[in-house]
């Protein structure tokens, strides 16, 4: 999704345009690294002096409700945000941290023992070592 397709997603869900926010929404846009709340507030805390981790959660809270960000726990203590909120995977490298996101027909996984379920969430998480991290390991 387009940066001004996501202003507009802003606006339909009326959540105010402050300069914060938008620089919130503009870092998860070009840094598609699945970052935490504190990778963001230390990414824009140089260019925006003012901003609070408090108003990291709070607008990373406001854009998950608007569904405009996906919240990935894919580690027991460790909450990070994607702005790709379509049907995909994900996988962590367990050597270098990274994650990378892959195409997957999600929709498609739908146990027969969950017959009857009422599902609100799915996702798909594998965990290993990326080609860097083995190259670097041979």
């Amino acid at each position: 999704m387009e940066f001004n397709d996501l202003l507009n997603e802003l606006k339909d869900n009326k959540i105010r345009l402050s300069h914060q926010r938008l620089k919130i929404l503009e870092y998860l846009t070009q840094n598609h690294n699945h970052p935490t709340a504190d990778q963001i507030y230390n990414g824009l805390h140089g260019e925006v002096p003012t901003l609070s981790k408090t108003t990291v959660y709070n607008t990373l809270n406001s854009l998950t409700e608007a569904g405009i960000v996906r919240v990935l726990t894919i580690e027991d203590n460790e909450t990070r945000y994607d702005i790709i909120t379509g049907n995909h995977g994900h996988f962590k490298c367990e050597s270098c941290g990274n994650i990378y996101d892959f195409n997957i027909d999600i929709d498609s996984l739908k146990p027969n023992e969950l017959e009857g379920f009422k599902i609100d969430n799915k996702n798909v998480y594998f965990k290993g070592l990326c080609p860097q991290c083995l190259l670097s390991k041979k």
